[in-house]
């Protein structure tokens, strides 16, 4: 079941469409060249997550893309309308009552619209959450380290490339979990030319001690800087927060690839599979499967008050 409400001016809470019918032009550059952003994030109980911290973002890649967007307030009316939307669905869907799902998936979408005519296309999907996430949460992952291509200060001098910003171009992060799974391996973990880590195709990276190098008890937790043009992560910030708070040590990189395998726990993180643990990175296995679980209960448990 999918919900789509697009944002209008003539429909102020949004415009409510048949998730069936087309309703996008197929000369629309969303379509034809990725040109456009996105968000996606978690809804519990008929409430977005860190809906704030997500809006700011998708401002910020509009700013980069230099693509107009609706307000703040257009957006938090039309997620309002399409989650409202969904619950009923699914509600109507189960004969039960219309409470809300225990979780869904909320994608806001902006493109630069129909070839030609400068007006941005804007909507906002509600979808169950895929069960193979929360899998991916219980079991763990097997991790492949690919190049992205790019050394770490490609960024500042290369803007137009874009890092940094949540784009509908993800033919590359696409092509390179096919590539991962077609090595036996669940997810990617990028690096850069000069060999620092940078991100997850659709998640940030983090890493624990729980002892430093003398062997003296620590928690600190680790994420690569933001200076190599990745996404800021969501999710990220929020346990980084709720961890300060819980008395961890808070670090951003730069980190490299002797860094994770050095580490006694390291996890892919994001709004929709929240903390997942790596079991092994190129083969390797990380920490031990006792320390790793250990630690992502209590960090899910430190997540979970954010959420």
């Amino acid at each position: 079941m999918t919900v789509l409400v697009f944002l209008d001016p003539a429909h102020p809470a949004g415009r409510l469409v048949d998730a069936a019918t087309p309703s996008l032009l197929a000369t629309d550059e969303g379509v034809t060249r990725g040109d456009g952003i996105f968000e996606s994030m978690l809804a519990v109980d008929g409430t977005p997550r860190k809906i704030q911290a997500h809006l700011e973002r998708l401002a910020g890649s509009a700013r980069t893309m230099d693509l107009e967007i609706p307000s703040a307030e257009l957006w938090q009316a039309a997620i309002t309308t399409a989650v409202a939307a969904f619950s009923a669905s699914e509600a109507q869907a189960s004969g039960t009552a219309a409470d809300a799902p225990a979780q869904c998936v909320v994608k806001l979408v902006v493109t630069r619209g129909p070839e030609g005519a400068n007006t941005p296309t804007a909507w906002v999907q509600v979808s169950a959450i895929s069960p193979a996430l929360a899998e991916q949460r219980a079991k763990g992952l097997n991790v492949l380290l690919l190049e992205r291509g790019y050394d770490s200060d490609i960024s500042a001098r290369a803007p137009w490339l874009l890092l940094g910003a949540k784009t509908l171009s993800y033919a590359v992060n696409m092509a390179a979990l096919r590539h991962a799974h077609e090595q036996g391996a669940d997810d990617v973990i990028f690096t850069s030319g000069d060999d620092l880590v940078l991100e997850g195709p659709t998640s940030s990276v983090l890493l624990a001690h729980i002892s430093d190098d003398s062997g003296v008890p620590v928690k600190r937790l680790i994420t690569p800087h933001l200076d190599t043009g990745i996404l800021p992560g969501t999710t990220q910030g929020a346990l980084f927060a709720a961890a300060k708070e819980a008395g961890w040590e808070l670090g951003y990189g730069p980190v490299t690839p002797a860094d994770l395998m050095d580490a006694d726990a390291v996890w892919l993180i994001s709004s929709l599979r929240l903390l997942a643990p790596v079991n092994t990175i190129n083969g390797t296995e990380i920490g031990t499967a006792a320390i790793r679980a250990q630690l992502s209960e209590e960090l899910s448990a430190l997540l979970a008050t954010t959420l």
